[in-house]
């Protein structure tokens, strides 16, 4: 399965984490796959490779808000 194919998985999965440590591994796996479609994006400067990126940037942000928490 290719990098764009794990992407496009990812984003189609259901995003409820329950616990904190679903939280973390969600984080590092999103953030690995945005790297790896970077690196094909130099190569190839695709703009679907782009709107990929954005949308998972955007899952990564809402996930790593919850990790945070409040801040008092």
């Amino acid at each position: 399965m290719g990098v764009i194919e794990k992407a496009i998985e990812f984003e189609g999965r259901k995003h409820v984490y329950k616990s904190t440590n679903e939280k973390i591994v969600a984080s590092r796996e999103v953030k690995g796959l945005i790297l790896d479609l970077n690196e094909i994006y130099k190569e190839n400067k695709d703009p679907e490779i782009m709107d990929i990126m954005k949308r998972l940037t955007v899952i990564k942000r809402k996930v790593e808000k919850r990790l945070k928490g409040r801040q008092n």
